[in-house]
């Protein structure tokens, strides 16, 4: 499936516990695909380690909640997005975008345009981005999100966040 996708091609659904072993390769690949570079590599190997657990607690979150969406094709996911109640106590906005990842080979297609559209469409909401990921805070800037000046330093690297209010067009 390396051809790249138009939007059409692509159905964007809710996630489902069935979805738990596909998306937890998707998520895994993806990391691999944006991060190679800007984190360290024990940190990207550590997550293909012990699978079967990383997809039953995949499987337990899908089956508590519907906040992620999956971009498929024809049963094949192509990425994904995790929205829902913001964590972040500091900042007075209920909404966070937690993970958004589309596989490289459709990067530029529209997909992730998609799931951040049918997602959070143009309410005020924050997310972390990995330092150094340039490309993510691109297209995050091109949806209305800009640093807001908090970072967070993790295992894998340093995470800034990005905040935008509510907007009419998405």
């Amino acid at each position: 499936m390396g051809t790249p996708l138009s939007t059409p091609d692509v159905r964007v659904r809710r996630a489902v516990p069935d979805d738990a072993e596909a998306l937890t390769a998707l998520h895994i690949d993806c990391w691999d695909e944006a991060y190679a570079g800007l984190m360290p590599p024990e940190v990207l190997a550590a997550r293909r380690e012990d699978l079967p657990a990383q997809i039953a607690r995949r499987r337990a979150s899908l089956d508590r909640s519907a906040d992620t969406l999956v971009a498929d094709h024809d049963g094949w996911l192509v990425g994904f997005v995790n929205a829902g109640r913001g964590r972040d106590e500091d900042l007075d906005l209920d909404l966070e975008v937690k993970a958004l990842y589309v596989r490289a080979a459709h990067w530029g297609t529209g997909v992730g345009h998609r799931l951040l559209t049918e997602s959070v469409g143009g309410l005020a909401c924050y997310l972390w981005v990995l330092e150094g990921n340039d490309r993510a805070m691109a297209f995050y800037e091109e949806h209305g999100f800009a640093p807001d000046g908090s970072a967070l330093d993790e295992p894998e690297g340093r995470h800034v966040r990005m905040v935008r209010h509510e907007r009419t067009t998405p």
